[in-house]
């Protein structure tokens, strides 16, 4: 991995939010590749229950202050940083008041989706492409981790195909069996083709459930990593019939080398 340049997207990440499958893999990915002498990047969103004062996130004037458009409306785009301790990884933090300032991530106190998480998902991705393109900064791999990230795919793809950037870019993504009961909001699919995206390429989002969003984040990955030991059957059927590289389910014991082989000689070959 000497000198390759990983992009990491994750929807929650540990130390910054309680410690699951998702988060500890979103952080322990990145230090496989930081260990092992590539270069790395991290975004995830600013939810309003990370403690900013104990993590020492400050805002990057030079990279806020840009809106993007989500459903026809403008929202503020600010970046927020912090490090992690002991591990020289630095954190990029996407943050609008409108969508992150709420003191939780994906659910309110009675357990009920956010109705405005798909516009989240959406600035999300936008707020992520445009920071890494202020940073001029062309990753090798760019490797998704949880449904909050899972439109960024499919807006690289469509939406930021002709951004030279990311060009050589190649997608992971990694599929998690922890997800959302329900769907997010109906409306979801007219979001998403607001920004000029076909409608027939994103059919499945008529109904957005979490097993919807990872097929489009799949259909528009270069390979997937299968993260959890049991994911959906649907999903299952859906990454066996895949005509791209797939890598099964390793343990934390045996990831490391596993995905370092993996983004060598399947991702990036």
């Amino acid at each position: 991995m000497t000198d390759k340049r990983v992009l990491f997207v994750a929807s929650e990440m540990i130390p910054y939010l309680p410690e699951n499958e998702v988060s500890s893999l979103a952080y322990e990915s990145p230090r496989m590749v930081n260990d092992r002498g590539g270069q790395i990047r991290i975004f995830m969103p600013r939810f309003g229950n990370i403690n900013e004062r104990r993590h020492q996130l400050h805002e990057v004037i030079r990279l806020s202050g840009m809106n993007l458009v989500v459903n026809d409306m403008d929202m503020p785009l600010i970046i927020k940083v912090a490090s992690i301790p002991k591990e020289r990884i630095q954190v990029y933090f996407i943050d609008n008041e409108e969508y992150f300032k709420r003191k939780a991530t994906f659910t309110d106190e009675d357990g009920n989706l956010f109705p405005d998480n798909d516009e989240r998902a959406i600035f999300f991705a936008k707020g992520v492409v445009e920071t890494v393109k202020k940073l001029n900064w062309n990753p090798d791999i760019i490797h998704v981790h949880g449904w909050m990230a899972s439109l960024l795919p499919l807006y690289l793809r469509k939406y930021y195909a002709d951004e030279p950037l990311f060009n050589e870019s190649k997608i992971v993504t990694s599929v998690y069996g922890k997800g959302f009961e329900g769907s997010l909001d109906p409306e979801m699919i007219n979001k998403v083709t607001f920004d000029g995206i076909e409608k027939e390429t994103v059919q499945v989002l008529e109904d957005p459930t979490y097993n919807n969003l990872l097929k489009v984040a799949v259909d528009n990955s270069d390979a997937v990593i299968v993260a959890s030991e049991t994911i959906d059957d649907d999903l299952k059927t859906y990454l066996d019939n895949l005509s791209k590289p797939v890598l099964p389910h390793k343990s934390i014991y045996e990831f490391e080398e596993a995905y370092s082989e993996f983004y060598e000689n399947e991702v990036l070959s």
